[in-house]
């Protein structure tokens, strides 16, 4: 019979080596000021630790030296770290809990409470795509650096006096109507295929002419 996983097997497959640091032997190894790397913690997303909590990995080493490395080289400075590291911790945030909540609802069936056996096949099903979803996220993450240094070129070119980190944008909302009706009509289920049924046709028109979808608020996007 398949066994409930736990949390260290979980950390395990993700992250994948054991914690082994706490907080302060991470920014020795690191070669970094502990103020430093707490912020960078706090901007990722994670709350600060007590001292004597064995929580890091020898990746976290790792990734905070090439943070060091960004920093000795340039043109990036601690102010400009922490706002790209915030950027990264609240983008993938929203990614991994999106992502884990198509995976359960692809897995499981969706009605009455998971066994252990169900989570475990949640638990198995991602150690064989994690690979893919990986590489397809490095890789859509670099088209899409490609695509705002493209939208940053033209821009540049179409003035002089047009700063490139200042962007002239149009900007459209929408929402859906009589949304607030609907929603009393409609059970959980229901209401939840209704709204990303919108927001999947809404993205599709945006991208197909060319715009970015900035945000979704529910019946409104942005």
């Amino acid at each position: 019979m398949a066994q409930r996983p736990t949390a260290e097997q979980i950390e395990r497959l993700f992250v994948g080596t054991s914690p082994r640091y706490t907080r302060v032997e991470v920014a020795e190894l690191a070669r970094l000021p502990q103020e430093l790397t707490e912020r960078i913690w706090r901007a990722l997303g994670f709350a600060t630790l007590a001292d004597d909590a064995v929580a890091f990995t020898d990746a976290d080493v790792a990734a905070l030296g090439r943070v060091r490395a960004m920093l000795q080289d340039g043109p990036l400075d601690e102010r400009a770290v922490i706002r790209m590291t915030r950027a990264i911790g609240q983008t993938t945030a929203r990614l991994a809990q999106w992502q884990a909540e198509i995976m359960v609802g692809a897995v499981l069936d969706g009605q009455g409470r998971p066994s252990d056996a169900d989570l475990a096949a949640v638990l198995d099903a991602s150690r064989r795509l994690l690979p893919d979803f990986e590489q397809v996220l490095v890789h859509v993450w670099r088209a899409q650096l490609a695509a705002a240094g493209t939208r940053l070129l033209a821009t540049t070119d179409l003035s002089e006096e047009i700063v490139p980190n200042r962007l002239t944008l149009a900007v459209g909302f929408a929402d859906l109507v009589s949304f607030t009706q609907l929603s009393r009509e409609l059970d959980e289920n229901g209401l939840a295929e209704l709204v990303e049924g919108f927001e999947s046709r809404a993205a599709d028109v945006v991208a197909a002419h060319g715009g970015r979808l900035v945000k979704t608020l529910g019946d409104e996007v942005l």
